[in-house]
C-alpha cells in the first residue's frame, strides 16, 4: 500500500546524508532499514534546530508509525538530499514528511516516507499537548 504525501505540508529543514558503503544490502543498493534511519536523522537534526533534545525526565516526541515508499534505488556512492515538512498539528501529534533525492539527480525523488509524532511525558508515559512553540511552527 502506498502512502501518498500531501500537497499542504510546510517545509521546516533540509539536510544531506553519504551513503556509506555499510549501507548496501546484498543487492548492492541502499539496505531499506537505511532510509528509515535516514529519516529519523532529519528529524533528530531538525529537533534540535529548535532546541528539542529528549530527555528521558521530561517531554518530548515519540514516533506512533513511520512508513516509506520505495521508488529508485540508491547506491554507493551517493548522497542523499532529504527534505523533511511537517502538517497536522492537533493537540498532541503532528505529521512530519520526508522527500529523498539523490544530490547529482535533484528533483527526482528516489523515496518519501513519513511519522505521526506524539508529545509525550516520559516519566507518565503519556500524551500532552503540542508545546505551543512547536504547533504555531507546524500550523495546520
Amino acid at each position: 500500500m502506498r502512502i501518498e504525501i500531501p500537497d499542504q505540508k510546510k517545509l521546516v529543514f533540509e539536510c544531506r546524508i553519504p551513503v556509506r558503503w555499510g549501507d548496501m544490502d546484498a543487492m548492492r543498493h541502499l539496505n531499506n532499514a537505511a532510509y528509515f534511519r535516514y529519516m529519523e536523522t532529519a528529524r533528530i537534526d531538525w529537533f534540535q534546530t529548535l532546541g528539542c533534545v529528549p530527555a528521558t525526565s521530561a517531554e518530548g516526541p515519540v514516533i506512533a508509525n513511520a512508513f516509506c515508499n520505495f521508488y529508485r534505488q540508491f547506491e554507493y556512492p551517493d548522497e542523499v538530499l532529504l527534505k523533511m515538512y511537517v502538517s497536522d498539528a492537533r493537540r498532541t501529534t503532528f505529521e512530519s514528511w520526508v522527500t529523498m533525492e539523490s544530490v547529482a539527480e535533484p528533483g527526482v525523488i528516489r523515496a518519501a516516507g513519513g511519522a505521526t509524532t506524539i508529545w509525550v511525558n516520559f516519566a507518565a508515559q503519556k500524551a500532552v499537548d503540542l508545546p505551543e512553540g512547536l504547533r504555531i511552527l507546524i500550523g495546520n
